[in-house]
This record gives structure tokens, sequence and C-alpha cells, in this order.
């Protein structure tokens, strides 16, 4: 026989699982803030990109290639409300493809884009990074965003003896990540034929060694046809490891210093992620979170007391109880 005691708490258990369910069923919310990350991913598409210096499970890759491997983890690893732009640099300025998507809605069309980037789609084979960088910086501010740019950091031409053009933006004035990517020792750069069939490797005749912009380097009134008004490069054709490509990091270090922006060099997603988190400027956003699968949970913890482990309680209470009837009859 069960005592009152025991009816009234069943009772209680009953009741307080019927109350839960209910208020389970109204739908109740709390808000809370947590941050979040707004930034623009430039990529770089230019014909160094094509350089296959990372592996994939053993199997060489591009450069190219494996940013859009760690953009795509990148993203999923981002805090719902975080929201990405995308865009590509090629010749001197970056193009924005389209603005700021949500990366937990709009995961699935992020990872589309992300998987389309293709060198293809550069409009000109010349890679001026520093100019393409400082159009991206004016982008992302326009856009109120952060902003992570990647790539190799090789100039095409080279930059003239008089450097890179002036940053004339404000320093800091955009948070983010220059992302050096490829690997430091010197690799082959892949050769395409019109048709995107791939012929080889580029070859030292194939690409300028020197940039005939501006005025000469020092000492060219040495080199062999040299003519003030003429020829003040001299007349030989500059020979030199342009052919070649690797992560220029002391460049992007220095553009890094001239923007304000951080710099890290790519390796995997779960390192860069953490490299953008600890240089961008995040947003805190308040974001609604239901209560209905903590009232739910509670509802059923209080229904498998009552039928389950309660019952379980009484059946080895009244064991306890029979057996020691029986050592009292003895």
């Amino acid at each position: 026989m069960i005592s009152p005691d025991r009816r009234d708490f069943r009772l209680s258990l009953l009741v307080g699982a019927f109350g839960l369910t209910l208020l389970a069923l109204a739908g109740p919310s709390v808000s809370f803030h947590r941050p979040s990350f707004d930034t623009l991913a430039v990529v770089d598409i230019t014909g160094s990109m094509n350089t296959r210096d990372y592996l994939d499970g053993g199997r060489p890759v591009s450069r190219l290639e494996h940013i859009k491997s760690t953009l795509r983890d990148l993203v999923g690893g981002l805090p719902c409300g975080s929201r990405v732009a995308l865009g590509v640099f090629s010749e001197r300025r970056s193009f924005l493809l389209f603005e700021p998507l949500e990366v937990c809605d709009d995961y699935a069309p992020l990872a589309g884009a992300i998987e389309a980037l293709d060198w293809r789609m550069a409009w000109e084979g010349d890679s001026r990074i520093s100019s393409g960088l400082f159009r991206a910086i004016g982008d992302a501010r326009e856009l109120g965003v952060n902003l992570m740019f990647f790539t190799d950091g090789q100039e095409a031409p080279p930059l003239p003896i008089s450097g890179s053009p002036p940053f004339e933006g404000r320093i800091g004035g955009v948070r983010g990540l220059i992302v050096g990517v490829g690997g430091y020792e010197l690799s082959p750069i892949p050769k395409f034929d019109d048709n995107g069939r791939e012929i080889g490797f580029y070859g030292a005749e194939d690409v300028p060694h020197e940039n005939h912009f501006g005025l000469p380097p020092p000492g060219a009134e040495e080199r062999e046809g040299y003519n003030a008004r003429n020829a003040p490069f001299g007349a030989a054709v500059a020979v030199g490891l342009e052919h070649l490509s690797s992560v220029r990091e002391p460049y992007l270090l220095s553009l890094s210093e001239r923007t304000g922006l951080s710099y890290a060099h790519l390796t995997d997603a779960h390192r860069l992620l953490g490299a953008f988190k600890a240089a961008a400027a995040p947003q805190y956003r308040s974001f609604p979170q239901s209560l209905r699968p903590a009232l739910g949970g509670a509802a059923a913890a209080l229904l498998i007391g009552l039928y389950i482990l309660l019952p379980a309680f009484e059946s080895l209470e009244r064991k306890r109880r029979a057996g020691s009837t029986r050592t009292q009859r003895r």
C-alpha cells in the first residue's frame, strides 16, 4: 500500500511535469548578448596562386585550393550571427562579389561561392598587391566590417625602386588580417594555355624581373648599354627569380605595419580563426534563446522520476521489507 505522503509526492511530480509542459508549449525565450564577427574575405586569384606548395591528404594542392578549403572551415567556425562578404583580387583592385551574408542561415550559398572561386575569374595578369589591399581596406570600411586579405604577396611586375604606393587611409581604421599564403621555399608557377590547359611552368623568359617605371636602381649606369636618356635601365634584359614563387612575408609584414592590419601565415582553419578573432573587432548582438528544450527536458525528468525511478525504489523497498520479515520469523 502506498502511504499518503508517497501519493502526495507522486501528485507533485505529475503536477510539476504538467506545468513545465505547458510552459514549454508557450515558447518562452530569453535574450543574451554574444560576440559575432563581420568580415570581408578577399582572395588573390592571380597566376602565382596556382603554385602547388600545400598538401591535402598527402596530395599537392594549389594555394587557391587551400584557401578555399580553409575559408569554408573558418566560416563554419564563426559564431551564428556573424556575416561574411566575399571578394576577389586581380590586377590592381579588389572586386566585391556580394555583400555580407549570415554564416549560419546562409552557409550553403557562402560555401558554394567560395568553392566556385577560380583563377580564370581574373581580368588581368598583373598583380599589384598593395593597390589591391588598399582598395579592399576601402571596401571593408564602406561595409563596416573587418577584412581578411589572402595573398602570397608576389607583385607582378615587381615593385619599382621607389616601392609601393603610399597608403592614404587611416592606420588601424579597419581591423583584420593580411593572410600570407604559400610556402617559404621557391616553387615553380604552373603555366596554362588560352583554353585553360596546363602546359608546364613559367620560365625566366616568360615574366618581367624588373620594373622600368620611375627611376632606375642604383648602379644602373654600370650596366651594358646604359644611356641616361634612352636606356636608363641598360640594354640587357634583367633576369631574376620572379618566375618562381614563395610567400613574400617580409613585404606583407611591411604592409601590415603601414595599414594597421595584423598578419598571419596560412596553415589551417583552426589557427587562422584564432588569429582572426584576436585581430578583428567583434560585434555584440542580442540573440533570443528558446527555453523550450530546457523546460521540456525538466518535464521529462520529472516523468522519468514518477514512472521509472520511484516504482523501482518502491520495489526495492518491498523486497527489503520482505527479507526482513522472513528473518524475524526464523
